[in-house]
């Protein structure tokens, strides 16, 4: 809407007109808007999102749902609409640790300064050499392209982001002038002194070792992981109840949610107690991808607790495969024991 990064600068710059409140207008709308689609379908990965838009057309979602549904358009909007650069810049945590991470031997971006100095404008075909002139034309399409405004001429920044925008734009400008491309390129600050890269040296070893491992370890989680989440979920309303025959008896909601790619029986075993026993059903039918919630009661008799709060185990178990099972621990609470 407003241009490159050179335009818009130069639109900002310019004096208030209906062109330049036309243009602003239409950019932040359409910012708007992008921010609270992604507002939008960030909540959805969390409420479905049939339900979450029939909400928003009906104003009947929960106030939660509008809180974080607002939050994140704002931040959306904040840093991509209004900061932009300035989230490269400042906020931006790269920039602040790749300075631990470089070598002399790191590939970066650099300007070969023994070819391109001194700069200057001149005409295609001059023999600008004759005038103690370099590759450089000095035309700053490397600065205009950059998102972070900086000149790359002046060596490594901390605000570049390794984007290569102006790599592309000096060939273009060099291949114009029938210069060799390569003015701006990837090198190393070895090579610029005439040393050789070493490939293999204790801090890319050293990476490479952290990221083998970082690998290993995401492969094993994956193959051991147990498409299975169980969650316990006490009736807070009701401490615990004394029943006429003696025991002690608590309310839970046990959440079950079917992370696999079929359809499972998943059966309930609780622990923990001696002679504990269960009330409500031990097996249930889930689908794939669909979460229950199974109503438990447990009652215990008095002289089989050890204090105020126990501890109780349940365990889930798909039918079939024993090895697909999750355990979860509780609090079984009961009146305070008499001495």
């Amino acid at each position: 809407i407003e241009g490159d990064r050179h335009q818009r600068i130069k639109l900002d710059k310019k004096s208030l007109s209906i062109n330049k409140v036309t243009k602003k207008t239409i950019k932040h709308t359409l910012w708007i808007i992008f921010s609270l689609f992604t507002g939008y379908t960030f909540v959805g990965y969390f409420t479905p999102i049939h339900e979450l838009w029939n909400g928003i057309i009906n104003f009947s979602l929960g106030s939660w749902e509008w809180f974080w549904i607002g939050l994140y358009s704002l931040a959306t909007y904040l840093n991509a609409g209004k900061l932009r650069e300035q989230v490269c810049l400042h906020m931006c945590p790269y920039a602040r640790f790749q300075s631990a991470m470089f070598d002399q031997d790191t590939l970066v971006i650099s300007y070969d300064n023994k070819r391109g100095e001194k700069r200057g404008k001149r005409k295609k075909g001059a023999d600008y050499q004759d005038k103690g002139l370099g590759d450089c034309i000095d035309c700053y399409q490397c600065v205009q392209v950059c998102p972070t405004g900086i000149d790359i001429r002046d060596g490594l920044q901390y605000e570049c982001i390794a984007c290569a925008a102006c790599i592309d734009v000096c060939d273009n400008v060099m291949d114009k002038m029938d210069y060799p491309r390569g003015l701006i390129k990837y090198t190393t600050e070895n090579t610029e002194k005439g040393k050789a890269t070493k490939i293999l040296r204790p801090k890319s070893l050293l990476y490479l070792t952290l990221f083998v491992g970082l690998v290993t370890t995401f492969i094993v989680s994956l193959a051991t992981r147990v498409p299975l989440n169980v969650n316990i979920i006490r009736d807070r309303n009701n401490l615990y109840t004394e029943n006429f025959n003696g025991t002690i008896e608590n309310t839970y909601q046990v959440r079950i949610l079917n992370m696999s790619q079929q359809d499972h029986l998943y059966h309930l075993k609780v622990s923990g107690i001696d002679d504990l026993t269960m009330q409500g059903d031990s097996e249930v039918l889930i689908s794939s991808g669909e979460a229950f919630i199974l109503p438990v009661r447990l009652a215990a008799f008095p002289e089989n607790l050890t204090g105020t709060s126990n501890d109780v185990y349940f365990e889930v178990s798909v039918e079939g495969n024993s090895d697909e099972s999750v355990t979860t621990k509780g609090k079984f609470l009961g009146p305070r024991q008499r001495k």
